[in-house]
């Protein structure tokens, strides 16, 4: 596996997709950014320099391969922003991400997944103790997903 671009390349690309995606909506229409990974962290960049009605970030890469911290993009923004984040994620430690979360501007909820690794993925002994499937666990989280857009980020 190659190293991804870096970041400033990918929130111009995510920005272009942005602007593609636009010119097919209605003028207001209300866009939220979903992104996995690198893809939510681009999305919470995108959204200090685009107008979007909320972020979904699923797995959140708030820890670096390196250890480094990366929480300077959510600190600055506005936007409002959903995180689910696994209790096994060596990425988003739990009590580090409340931390963060409390000194964020925007409004912001988190979502967690119990036994949930940095892709959301249960384990297999959570799943056998609690009758669970991956789709069960799956349809849980777009459900909390969908309340939070409901009721903070979009309401009608």
């Amino acid at each position: 596996r190659k190293a991804p671009d870096r970041l400033p390349k990918l929130i111009q690309a995510h920005r272009e997709a942005l602007a593609r995606a636009r010119a097919g909506l209605p003028k207001n229409t209300r866009v939220i950014l979903v992104g996995k990974s690198m893809g939510a962290r681009v999305s919470c960049h995108v959204s200090l320099e685009e107008a979007v009605a909320a972020v979904v970030c699923l797995g959140y890469p708030l820890r670096g391969i390196n250890g480094k911290l990366r929480d300077e993009v959510l600190a600055a923004m506005k936007t409002p922003v959903f995180f689910a984040q696994g209790t096994r994620d060596p990425l988003c430690p739990l009590p580090e991400m409340g931390r963060v979360m409390k000194r964020m501007k925007a409004r912001s909820e988190l979502f967690v997944v119990e036994a949930g690794n940095h892709s959301l993925e249960i384990t297999a002994a959570r799943k056998k103790s609690r009758g669970l499937t991956q789709e069960a666990a799956d349809r849980t989280a777009l459900t909390a997903v969908s309340h939070f857009l409901v009721s903070q980020a979009c309401p009608s």
